[in-house]
Formats: C-alpha cells, structure tokens, sequence
C-alpha cells in the first residue's frame, strides 16, 4: 500500500490552507498573521514578566525603530518593516543560533513566505535596497533593548552581541503584552499603515 504524500500546509483559522513549499498571496489574512505573531514568544519565553513579549510586538518595536532611524521611511517601507518577521507566524520564532544549527536554507524558505505577504498586500515581494539595512538595523535595536530588559542580558554582553544603540534614539520601554492586547497592537499598526 502506498504512503500518503506528506502535508506541506498550515490549516489558519481563517480557514485558509498556505502551502508552505509554495505560498499563494491569496492564502495570506491579516487576522492570521496577527493572531499568529501574537502567540508566538520572542527569546523562546525566557523573558521577563507575567506574559512573553510575542513578535506581535517586536514587529512594531522595528517598525517603530525602523521610522526613527529614517524618518524618511514612507508608508510603504513601514508596512514592509512591520511585517519583517511576518512568516513566524506559520514556522514561529527561531533563535538565530538554532537557524544557523538547522542546516537547511531556512532564510529562502522564510523568504519564498515572506514575498508571498508582500505580494497579498500590495508591496513588492522583495524590498528594495536599502530597506532590507534599514530593517536589519533596526531588527538588531529591537534585540538588544529585548534583551536588557527582558531576556535578562547586563548591558555589556548585550553591546558585545548586538551593538550599541545610537544615542539619539529614544529608548523604549519594553511592557509584555496579554496575546489579545499584542495581536490588537499589531492589527492597529497595520491598518494605519495600510
């Protein structure tokens, strides 16, 4: 008897089914990337507080950032900046150690999902340069103010990992939010932008 083929698709509650091997921007909903980013936990949960600081929030930390950095940044570069790490929300949050250790091309397969967001949203499927710098920039920020308030890192071996903050930037006050208060954060930056 032959063996089923394997599944290579996330069911949403939207009722969408995504093939991940092969995203369709007609399979991406707003509401399942909030809902999704929302329950997932930056630093895997080792963070401070009664709730995790899910990527719900980084995503707006970095857009945030991302503007403050270049105030320049039109609509278009901030929606592409809040939905950076908009494919965590089917294949969750990997700690940058582990993707190194998986051994696969994990960033073409975020990629392929990310292009397809894009695409369902009205954005390129890759930013243009150099968004991608400004992005990366501000993503790196987002860690380093993460982890000395959150995750639990002394300011020192933060600087050592992620840089030192420029001192221009106004620092942000880091509060984990409840799942629905994230995911109603997300969904408002979202829509502002759109």
């Amino acid at each position: 008897m032959a063996e089923p083929p394997s599944r290579a698709w996330q069911r949403m509650l939207s009722g969408r089914r995504l093939d991940l091997l092969d995203p369709s921007p007609l399979d991406v909903e707003i509401e399942d990337i909030a809902h999704g980013l929302a329950r997932v936990a930056r630093w895997n949960g080792q963070t401070k507080g009664e709730h995790a600081f899910s990527v719900a929030q980084h995503c707006v930390l970095v857009e945030r950032l991302a503007a403050e950095l270049n105030p320049r940044l039109g609509r278009e570069a901030r929606l592409m900046a809040l939905l950076h790490d908009a494919p965590e929300y089917v294949v969750g949050d990997l700690i940058s150690p582990f993707k190194a250790a998986v051994g696969i091309d994990y960033k073409d397969f975020e990629l392929r999902l990310l292009a397809a967001i894009h695409l369902r949203f009205g954005l390129p499927p890759k930013a243009p340069t150099p968004l991608p710098a400004v992005f990366r920039k501000a993503d790196v920020l987002a860690a380093y103010y993460e982890a000395t308030q959150l995750a639990g890192f002394e300011q020192a071996e933060a600087k050592r990992y992620f840089g030192t903050p420029p001192k221009a930037l106004k620092t942000p006050r880091l509060v984990p939010l409840a799942t629905q208060e994230a995911q109603a954060q997300f969904l408002e930056r979202f829509r502002r932008l759109s």
